[in-house]
């Protein structure tokens, strides 16, 4: 394969999500073949090589061991998410015996579309907040959730989100506690330049895409969300458990 610079990214990124893509899919393992055979595959220079290699060291991808050379490190299991009415980020994450976190990447008012006026129940022109949210599990981006709220409803979730650090924390705080997801649905989707960026990935590395609603303990709508998972990392699994027959 040949870097290019496609979409504006540099080339040393370039190779540096084609080799992180290559050790979550289990090609590139163990010792890694020298800077001269990577800057024949991918057309570039050592010195462009080099950069890609140290991104990903500093990443935890790789360890270089003197007089032995440079190491994939190994590949981490998936982590198992369980998907349903009532699950949490944190719990998901915990239950995995990893580390859970996470930053708000960004915040807006805007309208609301067609799509989320029917999902709420207001008029097209109402003003909704939306949050992207970047979740990781030891450290490791995981999940880019993209995430609406009626401005009526919730007015002050975004410094409440900030104070809390949580999503659950922030409604909690505002008054609503056991709310539940209504509905998911779930698609396969390529990773587009701003999600590869914050999930360390390849462009068009495929993600699993989800669109759900949540609504109060008494049914009323509360957030619609879209999260995008990289499945290289994260298994999803839906328990029907209790569910009617």
């Amino acid at each position: 394969m040949t870097a290019d610079d496609k979409a504006g990214i540099a080339r040393w990124r370039q190779i540096a999500d084609s080799l992180r893509l290559d050790i979550a899919e289990g090609r590139l393992a163990g010792r890694l073949p020298g800077e001269t055979q990577f800057a024949e595959r991918f057309g570039v220079n050592r010195h462009t090589v080099r950069r890609a290699l140290a991104t990903l060291s500093e990443e935890g991808l790789l360890t270089a061991t003197r007089g032995r050379g440079t190491f994939a490190a190994p590949r981490p299991s998936r982590i198992v998410y369980p998907v349903g009415s009532q699950s949490r980020f944190s719990e998901n994450i915990g239950a995995a015996s990893r580390e859970p976190g996470g930053t708000m990447i960004a915040s807006a008012r805007e309208m609301a579309s067609a799509e989320l006026a029917e999902a709420f129940g207001c008029r097209a022109n109402a003003t909704v907040i939306r949050l992207e949210l970047l979740r990781v599990a030891d450290g490791a981006p995981l999940i880019v959730s993209t995430i609406w709220f009626e401005e009526a409803r919730l007015a002050g979730i975004i410094p409440a989100y900030a104070e809390a650090g949580s999503l659950t924390g922030a409604l909690t705080k505002l008054g609503f506690s056991g709310q539940r997801r209504l509905w998911t649905k779930v698609a396969a989707i390529p990773a587009d330049p701003r999600d590869a960026e914050h999930l360390h990935c390849a462009l068009s590395t495929p993600l699993i895409a989800t669109t759900s609603l949540t609504v109060t303990a008494a049914g009323e709508p509360l957030q619609y969300a879209r999260s995008r998972f990289l499945g290289s990392r994260v298994e999803l699994v839906f328990d029907h458990t209790g569910e009617p027959v």
